[in-house]
């Protein structure tokens, strides 16, 4: 009986701002690698997430949500890295929302269809759909509109039907040893987590309030003995938008940043000590020199 070979290779998920891909990559994984917000473009970085079976890795590549807007060189930059991942991949997964294909979906799959890659495309959020049976027309209608590989639907927030689709990515994936080790779970350090992880609470807490330019900063992580000490900086874009985010007394921010210790100390297991500062560099999101000194690396 012949061996089954082991697979590996780069899997980008691609759609839309909102249709839930981070929120897929993080169910694939199994743990929290992309935050997740309510407010359109919250991913903004290329990120790894790492699903390890039996016979393959699948290293998932969580992209910004392609979008027709590049008034903003933060637009741009976030296409660019989408497009790049797209091009890089071994596997690509389109996904859309069940029930709606947009303008801006069709604008993404524009950017895609002509890549030669295996594409499957993924009907996410099915839990919202009911009765079940409703989602048959629209499947249909996506598996006459784009030729991929499957259509498979899901619900990312429910795990619903993610062992069909990690199981069907693998097998298109190229014969290769493991790109990474097995007890890896992401590319991103401790660091880059903490700030992602307060950019999400100022998404949260700020809702419709939220200024566009908004940006997390590391100064220090420090683990002194057992505890890790770890300071913030957010930068806006204008002093109006420094008084929002710090709100009446300070009270918003403190709720920003306690929201924010909690999730990390859960994440690390550890106690985190966080302070936080709010500064005005103005228009970094229209800077090219801004950006590659907040880590977004232009390609």
């Amino acid at each position: 009986m012949s061996e089954v070979p082991f697979r590996s290779g780069f899997v980008a998920i691609v759609g839309r701002p909102n249709v839930g891909k981070s929120t897929l990559v993080n169910a694939l994984v199994g743990r929290k690698v992309s935050i997740v917000a309510p407010k359109p473009q919250t991913t903004r970085h290329r990120i790894l997430g790492l699903v390890n079976r039996e016979h393959a890795q699948l290293v998932l590549v969580d992209t910004p949500g392609l979008h027709e807007s590049t008034r903003r060189v933060m637009n741009q930059y976030m296409n660019r890295v989408a497009i790049s991942s797209s091009q890089d991949a071994d596997v690509i997964v389109f996904v859309v929302e069940a029930q709606r294909f947009t303008e801006e979906d069709e604008w993404v799959w524009e950017r895609v269809r002509g890549l030669k890659q295996p594409l499957y495309l993924v009907i996410n959020k099915i839990d919202r759909v009911t009765p079940r049976s409703a989602l048959l027309p629209f499947l249909e209608e996506m598996n006459e509109r784009i030729p991929a590989s499957a259509v498979v639907p899901v619900s990312a927030q429910n795990s619903e039907n993610l062992p069909r689709l990690a199981e069907l990515i693998a097998a298109r994936l190229p014969v290769s040893p493991p790109l990474f080790p097995q007890d890896v779970v992401t590319d991103r350090d401790e660091p880059f987590h903490a700030a992602e992880v307060v950019r999400e609470k100022l998404t949260l807490k700020l809702r419709e309030e939220l200024p566009y330019g908004i940006n997390v900063q590391i100064e220090r992580f420090e683990d002194r003995d057992g505890r890790l000490y770890i300071n913030a900086i957010i930068w806006v874009e204008r002093p109006g938008q420094k008084a929002i985010v710090i709100g009446q007394r300070g009270e918003r921010l403190k709720e920003i940043g306690r929201m924010a210790r909690i999730e990390l100390n859960d994440l690390w297991q550890r106690s985190v000590h966080l302070e936080l500062w709010v500064k005005v560099k103005e228009n970094w999101a229209d800077s090219e020199s801004a950006l590659r000194q907040f880590g977004y690396h232009t390609l």
